[in-house]
């Protein structure tokens, strides 16, 4: 395909596509559209690179199921099991914004192709594993892979889609992040329960080689042509400051519950926090010299990001701390086998992508105060279920009839919130925004179910009456209903930006 050069689109477009076309020379000037070429079939990118995306989150959820099977199989201790399933978060979570500001440096596209070929080679290896240290390794080389991925997905939408074409594709990421938990369970439920050829666990990793194939083989065609901005430097003391920061935050987060919150976590978390300093100290002393830090302070500052941010991390936080505790429930406290136990997500999950999808098809009158009103109701929602699971009741008609309004309302919050925390960013910043936003996507992840976990399992210690279990599942939704009236007041703050036509 030829190379053409078309002007940057309107302010509010209503087409399919933003940036059509590019040549492939020097980096455009700070500030403007990054001209890209081969976006005449922007559904058919936006389905790549969400597949990506949906891989990605898949990995996370598909092995909490397989885990009890490869414990058995492997011979693994306790340590070495949840340093299989934290491993990839881990590496994931602490390196989201190194990997986004190589996709800027040396192109969005061939970093996102980079990401999928090495997630690919360690699903492969993962699932061909010998043992469980080989297998740690690999789950952990499985992260890196992602980390370099997965920013790439929202700096291509950033750059490809405008308007309300943006919107459309925030949606469908949205829906994504929704579909990709359940399904994991539901399919790591299948695939271990069918133990193909014997092979027990390993199908839960092998099940990303013919897809990551396809992507490579599709992203030749499909991808656009993006040039790397080789003026931005890679400031590899903030990147070294902060990976050390997030890795010193995460892994007490991830491992502090089963190993009783040793000292050595609060020592961790501690020296998070001056790193985490010391890095805003390195950032501002490289802008004031004039080069290039890994996170500007004119991205922090976009209007909506941090406020926007901040109501999505909490959204991540109790969506994900809550799944945790009702998996642990259904399971342990109900005794429902891991595929009924995935299912019981699947309203929550079909509403939360249904309406990330179509939000925007409500009356715009309603748009404006949206996010806050729906986070309120979802925390009324999840105390709904814990009245109706206190007991120790089973999961019936109820539940999951109550299950699909809390989805679809909550795909109407999360939608919005994601338009708003991007849009005033600059189009020469979507790389670090896309790394900032992702990375406090993947932290609210981790830290709800560090907290929503932890608060679950100190109310309850299985084996247990399913009373008991009830009891805790309860307990735990007051302290979602609390974070999301936090996370509701913060949306609220964001409705300036709504009604000035974010």
């Amino acid at each position: 395909m030829a190379d053409t050069e078309l002007t940057r689109p309107a302010p509010t477009p209503t087409a399919d596509t933003a940036v059509h076309s590019s040549s492939r020379g020097a980096a455009p000037p700070s500030g403007a559209a990054v001209p890209i070429a081969g976006t005449a079939r922007p559904g058919l990118l936006l389905g790549l690179i969400l597949t990506g995306q949906f891989m990605a989150v898949l990995d996370v959820f598909i092995v909490n199921v397989a885990a009890p099977v490869i414990r058995t199989d492997l011979h693994t201790s306790g340590s070495a099991l949840q340093l299989i399933i934290a491993g990839y978060t881990i590496a994931y979570a602490v390196l989201l914004i190194t990997g986004a500001r190589l996709g800027e440096r040396h192109g969005f596209s061939r970093v996102f192709q980079l990401g999928v070929a090495g997630f690919t080679l360690a699903s492969l290896a993962c699932g061909l594993a010998p043992t469980a240290g080989a297998l740690i390794g690999f789950r952990v080389l499985q992260g890196v892979g992602a980390a370099l991925m997965v920013p790439q997905v929202m700096s291509l939408i950033q750059r490809t889609f405008t308007g309300a074409a943006r919107l459309r594709a925030l949606g469908a990421y949205t829906a994504v992040l929704a579909g990709a938990g359940v399904v994991g369970q539901v399919l790591g439920g299948v695939l271990v329960g069918a133990d193909l050829f014997g092979s027990g666990w390993r199908p839960a990793f092998l099940v990303n080689v013919p897809i990551g194939i396809v992507l490579l083989l599709a992203g030749r065609k499909l991808l656009p042509v993006l040039p790397g901005n080789r003026g931005r430097s890679l400031d590899l003391l903030g990147l070294v400051v902060l990976a050390g920061a997030l890795g010193l935050l995460v892994v007490p987060l991830v491992m502090g519950h089963e190993e009783h919150w040793p000292l050595w976590g609060w020592l961790m978390l501690g020296a998070s926090a001056l790193l985490f300093a010391l890095f805003g100290l390195v950032e501002q002393r490289i802008a004031v010299r004039g080069g290039s830090p890994l996170i500007h302070a004119r991205v922090l500052r976009a209007p909506g990001l941090l406020t926007a941010g901040g109501a999505i991390f909490l959204t991540m936080a109790t969506v994900s701390g809550f799944m945790f505790a009702m998996a642990m429930h259904v399971q342990a406290g109900l005794g429902l086998t891991p595929l009924r136990a995935g299912l019981v997500f699947l309203p929550l999950s079909v509403g939360f992508g249904i309406s990330g999808m179509y939000w925007q098809r409500l009356p715009r009158r309603l748009h404006v105060p949206l996010p806050a009103v729906a986070l309120a109701l979802c925390g009324v929602g999840y105390l709904g279920l814990g009245l109706l699971l206190r007991n120790g009741s089973g999961v019936g008609f109820g539940v999951e009839a109550l299950m699909l309004p809390i989805g679809l309302i909550g795909g109407c919050a999360y939608g919005p919130l994601m338009g708003r925390a991007l849009a005033r960013v600059a189009p020469s910043d979507a790389s670090d925004a896309s790394g900032v936003v992702i990375t406090m996507i993947q932290l609210g992840t981790v830290l709800g179910v560090a907290t929503l976990g932890t608060l679950f399992l100190g109310e309850v210690s299985y084996p247990a009456p399913a009373r008991d279990s009830g009891h805790a599942l309860f307990i735990t939704t007051l302290g979602t209903l609390a974070a999301l009236l936090c996370a509701a007041l913060l949306a609220a703050r964001t409705r300036r930006l709504a009604a000035a036509g974010a």
